[in-house]
């Protein structure tokens, strides 16, 4: 972690002080009190209305929640005739006053709403907690969805990678912080204190996380990394009771084997992309005789895609699973040209190769019922990962390895004969 995102995340930490809220003195419904949150002119009466308001939003039942969300999205929405106007009077003659006019008639009240509740010291871990209830409520109402635009729109630049500050996880870390990592652990569970201390304490194991300097204690993603020799094809080898600490330094291959979101609310404001890259840069200064970075991941939509083709997914055929695998993650594509796979679509957007394909890979439940046990190593070459990248977005074209193209080819696509 650098010197200066160190400071700036002391400093925001020493300003992280939720204040002290006294007895609600203001009974009227959300709705009024968020009407007259965007229209006061005082700072102090502002703050006082962002702080009722949050206090209160909290501890509503789903419904009231979802009737304030429902307000939002309808009075304090933009007025289409109003922009048309703008827009108009800005062709005609362009100008500052002009423009002006036209943005503010085009960004709809309730962004200015958000932004004036995040004044309130605290706000923002309250506005994400607030955006995860809308996306569970929200459901397939397109005015609930547009109102989640708004939220995502002002995230992204909330969350900016430059406010992000990288720190270590590590058995000393404070409890309330690996308290975190063990409940959001979302690919490889984490039964026990004693399995925490597994992935931690060992010289072999690193794990680190995004954190935001005004959600100090709220790891926002985080990342597993297994220092190896050689790329693993196992998990259950790679995470063994019994296994042998390799000194780091012996180490020539960073894993990745797990990267879990920590925060429902900031779902598609995308942080691994930066998170793999910073982390396998700092693990390279740090360790000379790292050569090789890879993932170690799971195939989540492999088994229902099967389903859906009438493939079988034995897992007693390890060769064909791991053909049908391959062709899956190199052929299997949505109607807009994505892979289908959401992990593939992740680790593919960030510039990396489909390197190998192992069975067996994942002997858990989970990991029999998501994939046959399958798993894909995605090779990170870090002089080639722009490269990659730009491919990927622009062809849509899934850049692997020739063995796991001749893989591919392999593969065989004859439906299953129900008899």
């Amino acid at each position: 972690m650098t010197l200066l995102a160190d400071l700036l995340s002391t400093v925001f930490e020493r300003r992280y002080r939720r204040e002290a809220h006294g007895p609600h003195q203001d009974g009227r419904p959300l709705t009024a009190l968020a009407s007259d949150l965007v229209g006061s002119a005082s700072e102090t009466s502002g703050l006082a209305l962002a702080r009722e308001i949050l206090s209160r939003f909290g501890p509503l039942p789903d419904a009231q929640k979802l009737n304030f969300f429902r307000y939002l999205a309808t009075e304090m929405n933009i007025d289409p005739e109003e922009v048309r106007t703008r827009l108009e009077d800005y062709e005609r003659a362009p100008s500052k006053a002009s423009y002006r006019a036209f943005a503010e008639a085009a960004e709809p009240r309730r962004q200015e709403l958000i932004r004036r509740l995040n004044r309130v010291q605290g706000a923002t871990g309250e506005l994400v907690k607030m955006r995860a209830d809308l996306l569970r409520l929200g459901g397939t109402e397109p005015e609930l969805a547009a109102l989640d635009l708004d939220f995502r729109h002002l995230f992204a630049s909330w969350f900016n990678r430059g406010f992000l500050v990288l720190r270590p996880i590590s058995w000393e870390s404070p409890a309330h912080i690996l308290e975190k990592i063990i409940a959001h652990e979302a690919v490889h569970a984490i039964d026990s204190w004693s399995e925490l201390r597994r992935r931690l304490e060992p010289t072999d194991r690193r794990c680190f996380a995004f954190f935001h300097p005004a959600m100090p204690d709220e790891p926002l993603i985080f990342v597993e990394v297994a220092l190896t020799t050689g790329i693993p094809g196992s998990v259950q080898a790679l995470l063994a009771q019994d296994r042998t600490a390799l000194p780091a330094r012996a180490a020539d291959t960073a894993v990745f084997y797990s990267i879990s979101n920590c925060q429902d609310g900031l779902a598609s404001i995308s942080f691994g992309n930066s998170l793999i890259k910073q982390v396998a840069a700092d693990l390279a200064a740090e360790l000379p005789g790292l050569k090789t970075f890879v993932t170690l991941s799971p195939i989540p939509g492999l088994t229902r895609w099967l389903e859906q083709e009438g493939l079988s997914a034995s897992a007693e055929d390890p060769e064909r699973i791991r053909a049908l695998a391959a062709h899956y993650l190199l052929k299997a594509k949505s109607s807009g040209g994505l892979p289908f796979d959401p992990v593939a679509r992740f680790h593919l957007g960030n510039g990396a190769v489909v390197h190998a394909v192992h069975a067996e890979a994942d002997t858990s439940d989970k990991g029999r019922a998501q994939s046959g046990g399958t798993m894909v190593n995605y090779l990170y070459d870090l002089a080639r990962v722009e490269q990659n990248h730009e491919v990927f977005v622009t062809s849509r074209d899934v850049v692997a390895s020739k063995p796991v193209k001749a893989l591919a080819e392999t593969a065989d696509l004859t439906p299953i004969q129900e008899s």
